[in-house]
């Protein structure tokens, strides 16, 4: 469809450098929405749902947000590296502009422990993913029939990842759009392409009521400019947390959350641009809530978010 031609124009101004997939802030208390490993690592039910409104004021600018939730699969364990298993389902939507991308996968994960705490985790994600184009959405200066035409691509979508852990950090690794899809109809050389992403973390306990925890993540397209985020959060009595980060190049980060009766949790994070756009929209917004069955046991105050 000619229609796509416009998207090659969006699609630079929003993601730069072919990182097409959204990046959020809030990725380390919204593990599992990037990386299908995570699935069942937490011994209950695990559901997330976040919005991100990014450069706010930019015409057209992103908005994307997504629903996830995860149990594990329990299995008698007879002995350590016996296989334990977790499920799960992912709905994002991402908007840019008049062009819009909505995935839906499920997920599967099996869990390896080593020991109590060590434990390697492998993960799929397998689903679908819908583009379309909204015309209604789009000004021109000059009439093009195909430019006020509706278009929308389905085709199938799947991600890896991998994680190891112990009881205080975690090392992990996603590959996230492992089917390229073509859209032949904008040129040889357009379509998704495959994406990287690291990430790990360590939980410094000062004393029962207390911990710092220092993070990362890089994500790299394959055609692409890398982005890093360094994060450090200070944890209060596994009921309030605060953050401060930095994403090279881009952006200024802050956070703040709260849980609620053990089970909910409210966080909201802020992003200070930094880049040139900064000069039409300096202000990036996120807020999620959570909801876990798990009921934090009074006698553990100084726990890690993500274990």
């Amino acid at each position: 469809m000619k229609l796509f031609i416009l998207f090659l124009f969006s699609f630079t101004l929003f993601a730069v450098n072919a990182q097409q997939l959204p990046q959020y802030t809030q990725w380390y208390q919204n593990q599992f929405s990037t990386n299908p490993a995570f699935a069942g690592t937490k011994r209950c039910v695990d559901v997330h749902a976040l919005y991100r409104n990014q450069w706010v004021g930019f015409d057209g600018a992103r908005k994307s947000g997504f629903v996830t939730a995860s149990i594990p699969l329990y299995t008698q364990r007879k002995a350590y590296l016996t296989t334990r298993h977790g499920a799960g389902f992912k709905f994002e939507h991402d908007q840019v502009g008049a062009f819009t991308f909505n995935r839906f996968n499920v997920a599967y994960a099996a869990h390896f422990n080593f020991d109590k705490h060590k434990r390697i985790s492998f993960g799929l994600y397998a689903g679908m993913i819908q583009m379309g184009y909204d015309p209604s959405l789009t000004t021109v200066l000059d009439t093009d029939p195909a430019v006020y035409r509706e278009g929308s691509i389905v085709a199938p979508d799947a991600s890896f990842g991998i994680l190891f852990k112990d009881e205080k950090y975690f090392f992990a690794a996603a590959f996230n759009n492992l089917i390229p899809t073509k859209w032949s109809k904008v040129g040889n050389n357009s379509q998704t392409i495959l994406h990287l992403e690291l990430k790990g973390g360590y939980q410094f306990v000062v004393n029962e009521n207390v911990s710092f925890i220092p993070a990362m993540i890089i994500r790299t397209p394959v055609r692409g400019k890398t982005s890093a985020d360094l994060n450090l959060f200070l944890d209060f009595k596994n009921t309030l947390t605060f953050g401060l980060g930095y994403r090279n190049t881009d952006a200024l980060l802050a956070f703040a959350s709260v849980k609620i009766n053990g089970q909910f949790a409210l966080v909201y994070s802020f992003d200070y641009t930094l880049s040139k756009i900064q000069n039409v929209a300096k202000n990036t917004h996120e807020v999620s809530l959570r909801f876990s069955t798990c009921k934090v046991k009074k006698t553990r105050t100084a726990s890690c978010p993500l274990f």
